[in-house]
């Protein structure tokens, strides 16, 4: 239910991506040959010309792709505080209703108002998806035990991957036969079908599921590390926000995100605009990457799990050493496939290769994520995500100022940018995000905090 969840919310998030190299204008002619574009030559002038319905330039494309990104990061930490304490079925059934609905309208909306209209609705969106890391994480945190986590965190959040493949795949097909208006249509379809069979079928808790064997809620309920709500004592703000761990995963999340956005946001764009692929090629090239993610953070899940139970591997050392792997093959991915030049099958060999290794992320942060307070998950994801979620309102703007013509050079200097984020970030989170429950996970010693602090509080007004 989870990965299917995240793989439609994917599917509705990034649906634009694509669509949008076939919704505008684009056009550049230079009589001089230039070493850093790719060309389309007719008497020795490059012509290249792409009709739209929108005239937009690349920075008015970047704020369009980002806008999703401002609705997104505000509402992590609200959606947080009502996962942990509501539950998830609500919070993700309003989310999947919101969303659903606002990708179905995007056509009529952006027809009838416009630039600023479109814009307005993806941040509506991005509200919408705010609470779906903090709620999957509280749903592997409530239907897992402590040693299956890796397992299951790969096939729960690597939906997102294959979210992103099936939304680049599928979307240039719907392009070529029915325009990019069916995009939005079919994609926001397929939400509200989804949302009937997740109100049926989904429950918070194995204590509230009426069918689950009694085996079997005993097994999860015993070995999670969960204890119910109404147990929990009120959240410990300042030792969460002051907890370095914590701040590690943070900045390790900014850098994953960085790359990330990067790729799911502008690749589609890099494609076109300098390789100058069709829109049914493109469609399965910006989708292969997710693929190989996909794939690969699913293996690696199995892999840390039987390091740290079969073969007794320090669970810290393992973590650290997948993020890290993570982190280098994107970088280096990137690098490559910037130098490849007007190549498109080496550019692609690259991207995929630095996409597939960055698969190993997944697993080891999520499993890093509940370890630091399975009885916070929703706060502490909430946090992390809000924070990392920042890289998404920067990059695709970014992009589009550092990338007004669209050359190899312009984007080679995003790629650099990119690699300088990525591992910088993972060396900062090498030395500060040690993996392990903080104490403030504890209610009876948050309950002896909060009663020293009262005690504190009222010697000093005394």
């Amino acid at each position: 239910m989870g990965s299917m969840t995240i793989m439609l919310e994917y599917m509705q998030r990034i649906g634009l991506n694509l669509a949008i190299t076939e919704m505008v204008k684009f056009h550049t002619k230079s009589s001089k040959i230039d070493a850093d574009t790719c060309h389309f030559v007719q008497n020795n002038t490059t012509i290249i010309q792409y009709t739209g319905e929108f005239d937009w330039d690349e920075e008015t494309q970047g704020l369009i792709l980002s806008s999703f990104f401002l609705g997104y990061v505000i509402n992590h930490i609200p959606g947080g505080l009502l996962i942990d304490r509501w539950g998830v079925k609500w919070v993700l059934g309003l989310s999947i209703l919101t969303s659903s609905s606002g990708t179905l309208i995007t056509p009529i909306v952006l027809k009838t108002l416009g630039l600023w209209g479109l814009i307005g609705l993806r941040i509506l969106i991005g509200l919408a998806q705010g609470p779906l890391y903090p709620a999957l994480n509280v749903l592997m945190s409530n239907w897992s035990s402590a040693n299956e986590r890796g397992r299951l965190g790969a096939i729960i959040f690597t939906g997102g991957y294959l979210g992103n493949f099936l939304s680049m795949a599928i979307s240039g097909l719907i392009i070529s036969y029915l325009g990019w208006t069916g995009v939005f249509y079919i994609f926001g379809g397929i939400g509200i079908i989804w949302l009937i069979i997740w109100m049926i079928l989904y429950h918070n808790t194995p204590l509230e599921h009426p069918y689950i064997k009694e085996d079997e809620r005993y097994y999860i309920t015993t070995t999670s590390g969960k204890m119910c709500y109404e147990d929990l004592p009120s959240t410990p703000w300042i030792p969460i926000l002051t907890s370095v761990p914590l701040w590690g995963m943070t900045i390790s999340k900014v850098g994953y995100n960085w790359g990330l956005f990067t790729v799911v946001t502008d690749l589609p764009k890099y494609m076109k605009n300098v390789l100058h692929v069709s829109i049914e090629e493109n469609g399965v090239i910006s989708g292969l990457p997710y693929v190989g993610m996909w794939i690969f953070s699913i293996v690696s899940g199995w892999a840390v799990d039987l390091m740290i139970i079969k073969f007794r591997w320090d669970a810290s050392l393992v973590r650290k050493l997948c993020i890290t792997i993570a982190s280098v093959g994107p970088a280096v991915g990137f690098i490559a496939a910037s130098y490849s030049g007007c190549d498109k099958t080496l550019a692609t060999v690259f991207f995929v290769f630095g996409m597939t290794i960055m698969g190993a992320y997944i697993p080891s942060s999520k499993a890093i994520m509940l370890d630091i307070s399975p009885n916070y998950t929703g706060i502490v994801m909430a946090l992390i995500g809000a924070v990392g979620g920042i890289s998404g309102i920067i990059t695709p703007y970014l992009i589009g100022v550092l990338t007004p013509n669209s050359s190899l050079l312009e984007w080679r200097l995003v790629f650099w940018i990119s690699f300088a984020v990525i591992l910088g970030s993972n060396t900062v989170f090498l030395f500060m995000g040690t993996p392990g429950t903080q104490w403030w996970n504890d209610p009876d010693q948050v309950r002896s905090y909060f009663k020293g602090k009262d005690q504190s509080d009222k010697k000093e007004t005394s």
